[in-house]
């Protein structure tokens, strides 16, 4: 599905995760960027399976750049990338019998039954794989605004157990970006805070965003979650920083943190409760196919690529 959340860069993601491939075409990326594709290939790495406790599938996620990019450089024309899928496994799935916690429920309402439910479909958080690619290009040109931006896990589930009983957990990723200019973002509906959760909310399974003290602060007395200012070195900075680095949706300059929590995986094993849409009948099911018993262990490198996306779209 398409995204024109900003003015500038442009972000179309296509394919399903049993389709031949996904890709994603961005618009607007300024021409002369030359990528460094060691690195771009390391954060797809971050994010693909293969180590313990993920999804047996295994994708390569190599890439194939069609368009937008001549000489190792962008052209500033569209740049589009295609992941080709190598491993599925369609016969694992009941592409009938909705899943309770997945988007199966309203895709077949949505697509009146059309939608490809194999593996998540379009849904599936194999989707994210090109999003990964899209904000590693971002990261590439903010660093050379001295801008970097690091994602790891601060909350998990007791993940081995959660798989042994077929079950599943969800967690937490922190992100902070490092060098963010004050003053960026507009009030309101251009809000950085705004640009951000609206990227975040992108990544499937991802139910809740908060930046800086975030639901805390909702306890706490303003005499404790103001931010002191102070000056040093001739500069405005705070002694605290429980506003996550925005105020009124503009960027102070201070540590830009963000929190995601996601889910847990929707596709467990464990008989669950739900709807036969050949005959519409109540069953009771248990669900095949391979998932990860906790999305949040490869979840920080696509956090981070979206913040530095919305960070990115912001600063052109």
């Amino acid at each position: 599905m398409a995204n024109t959340w900003g003015k500038r860069v442009t972000l179309s993601i296509f394919g399903e995760s049993h389709g031949p491939a996904i890709g994603i075409v961005i618009g607007g990326l300024p021409a002369g960027v030359e990528l460094d594709f060691a690195f771009i290939q390391a954060q797809m790495q971050r994010r693909a399976p293969g180590r313990e406790n993920t999804t047996p599938r295994k994708e390569t996620d190599e890439l194939r750049i069609l368009s937008g990019l001549y000489n190792g450089k962008t052209t500033g024309v569209p740049l589009c990338a295609v992941i080709d899928n190598t491993d599925v496994k369609s016969g694992d799935y009941d592409t009938t019998v909705l899943r309770p916690g997945h988007a199966d429920w309203p895709a077949f309402i949505k697509y009146n039954g059309h939608a490809d439910m194999r593996g998540g479909g379009h849904f599936s958080g194999r989707l994210t794989a090109p999003l990964v690619f899209a904000g590693a290009i971002a990261q590439q040109i903010l660093q050379k605004e001295k801008i970097v931006i690091k994602a790891q896990i601060t909350q998990c589930g007791d993940v081995e157990t959660a798989k042994n009983d077929g079950d599943s957990v969800g967690g937490v990723v922190e992100c902070v970006a490092e060098g963010v200019p004050a003053g960026l973002g507009e009030p309101f509906f251009c809000g950085m805070e705004s640009c951000i959760a609206s990227l975040l909310f992108s990544i499937p399974a991802v139910k809740g965003v908060e930046f800086g003290g975030g639901f805390a602060l909702a306890g706490m007395r303003g005499s404790s979650a103001n931010d002191a200012l102070t000056v040093e070195n001739g500069q405005i900075t705070a002694k605290t920083n429980h506003a996550g680095g925005i105020q009124g949706g503009i960027t102070t300059g201070m540590p830009l943190v963000v929190r995601a929590a996601f889910k847990p995986t929707p596709t467990i094993s464990l008989p669950q409760e739900t709807v036969e849409t050949a005959d519409m009948s109540n069953v009771t099911h248990a669900f095949r196919g391979r998932h990860d018993p906790c999305i949040v262990l490869r979840a920080a490198v696509v956090v981070e690529a979206v913040v530095a996306l919305a960070i990115l779209e912001v600063i052109l």
